[in-house]
């Protein structure tokens, strides 16, 4: 086994059961015999963080003091467990001195890796804007909801954060992701860490990209020292 050589600072609790499917993943892509092999992480679970799909709820800078703790609990490197908390990438960055394995990166590259040339996003408003500017970036084009359903994905979003991953939840995320393919896309990102909670693979006939699941490897990878730490922002 690989032993450890770095210990993840986690930002979570947003929501709280999209961070315990982060950390449940992190643990069963770690290849270890006994607990010693595992990564040390500290995490801050915090559900008070502002609502991230409000514009000025004040975020960025409560992130940023979380970041700042994690760094002076111990963390080497960071992992936010939230697309659209991503938007505040760079202060959180600048503000705790750490770099960040950043999950909007890491499920973009995914999604070129498949070959797909248009990409459907099921993300909130902010998280779309991350992702079209990264795939943007890889000569890729961004599948988006109309306006009407995009209100629909954000009303199943809340009610999965309510708790709510039964059947009408998973028929009616199943269905958004199904409309992206009809307008083209050639693979869908779940751009929100709620939507693995009940959108998997084999409800779709197009590559589905996990971001939770590739930031819990890329983090696994990096803390074992079997992938480059991230450069920080210039």
């Amino acid at each position: 086994m690989t032993t450890p050589k770095l210990t993840l600072g986690l930002l979570g609790g947003m929501g709280p059961a999209a961070t315990l499917d982060f950390l449940t993943k992190l643990q069963a892509f770690t290849p270890a015999e006994t607990d010693q092999d595992h990564i040390r992480v500290i995490a801050d679970i915090n559900p008070q963080v502002p609502d991230r799909n409000v514009p000025g709820s004040g975020a960025g800078p409560v992130l940023a003091e979380m970041a700042g703790a994690l760094r002076g609990a111990g963390a080497d490197v960071l992992a936010i467990a939230c697309n659209t908390a991503h938007a505040h990438a760079d202060l959180i960055q600048r503000a705790s001195g750490l770099p960040l394995i950043d999950m909007i990166a890491t499920a973009s590259s995914a999604a070129r890796d498949t070959g797909a040339m248009r990409v459907g996003v099921l993300a909130t408003k902010g998280g779309l804007k991350l992702y079209r500017e990264y795939l943007a970036a890889q000569a890729m084009g961004l599948v988006t909801l109309d306006p009407e359903r995009q209100a629909a994905f954000m009303s199943v979003l809340y009610k999965i954060k309510g708790g709510d991953t039964g059947p009408e939840a998973r028929g009616a995320m199943a269905a958004l992701a199904v409309e992206l393919i009809a307008n083209g896309a050639e693979a869908v990102i779940a751009g929100c860490t709620e939507v693995p909670l009940v959108l998997g693979p084999r409800d779709l006939k197009v590559d589905f990209i996990d971001s939770c699941e590739l930031l819990a490897r890329r983090s696994v990878a990096v803390c074992l020292g079997l992938e480059p730490v991230p450069a920080m922002p210039g």
